[in-house]
């Protein structure tokens, strides 16, 4: 076998390349920029200037910079592209166009694959980091032209979430924020009976991911799992067995 390489690369074996916002946020275990989340290595590459509000505000301005730090992860060997905010999704089509490589910015883009498998009768639950910046401009950009059966929490007003994640105080109370986010779930399906799965916006909210579903008996997607079934999709395993 002979493998090739090219001028440049300072390491292989990372299929996935990770765009981070430049914020001050404790990354635990289940968080997409922390490395231990997955079974298999990543890369990760830091916009600088990329703060989180130009993420909500949606600011257009930011592309190039994050064009460049695409460019640099696909340059450097990596197979697709990700990112750490779901309101990165504002620049998904233009960098897929440009870019040359599958790119998946934000977890929104799971929205008409899980509308489509729970069934026409059954609405999505969305926890948000933001529930306000979850506008028509952002979901027209991931394919959701009909929101109707969509139901939006935000966590914005919630105490400990607003603390580590958005005030970006460094330190997070993870009981205080699981907590947080289960009960943002628990109220998004009293107030809507028919909901049938959950999705997690925010790449900040996977570590919860496991008790809302204890609590709810339901699907819950974030990024992770949409990280995963990419990498499933660009690194295929050989199959080995009987029959």
């Amino acid at each position: 076998m002979i493998y090739r390489t090219t001028s440049g690369r300072t390491s292989s074996g990372e299929a996935i390349g990770i765009l981070l916002l430049d914020t001050i946020v404790p990354f635990i275990p289940g968080d997409v920029a922390n490395a231990t989340t997955y079974d298999f290595p990543v890369r990760f590459s830091r916009v600088a200037g990329f703060s989180l509000d130009r993420a909500i505000c949606q600011d257009p301005t930011i592309y190039p910079l994050l064009r460049d730090a695409a460019a640099e992860l696909v340059r450097q060997g990596v197979r697709a592209i990700t990112a750490d905010c779901g309101y990165m999704a504002l620049h998904q089509r233009r960098l897929a166009t440009e870019l040359g490589v599958p790119v998946f910015l934000s977890s929104l883009l799971q929205i008409p694959f899980i509308l489509a498998i729970i069934g026409a009768q059954r609405s999505l639950g969305i926890l948000a980091a933001n529930g306000a910046a979850l506008d028509h401009q952002l979901l027209a950009a991931v394919g959701v032209d009909d929101p109707s059966r969509l139901v939006i929490e935000g966590l914005e007003q919630q105490p400990a979430f607003h603390h580590f994640a958005l005030a970006e105080s460094g330190e997070i109370d993870v009981d205080a924020v699981r907590q947080e986010v289960v009960a943002a779930g628990i109220r998004v399906v009293k107030r809507n009976r028919d909901v049938g799965a959950i999705l997690l916006e925010c790449s900040l909210m996977p570590p919860y991911g496991a008790a809302l579903q204890e609590a709810l008996q339901m699907p819950v997607f974030d990024y992770i799992s949409m990280i995963n079934y990419v990498f499933s999709a660009v690194v295929k395993k050989s199959y080995h067995g009987f029959i």
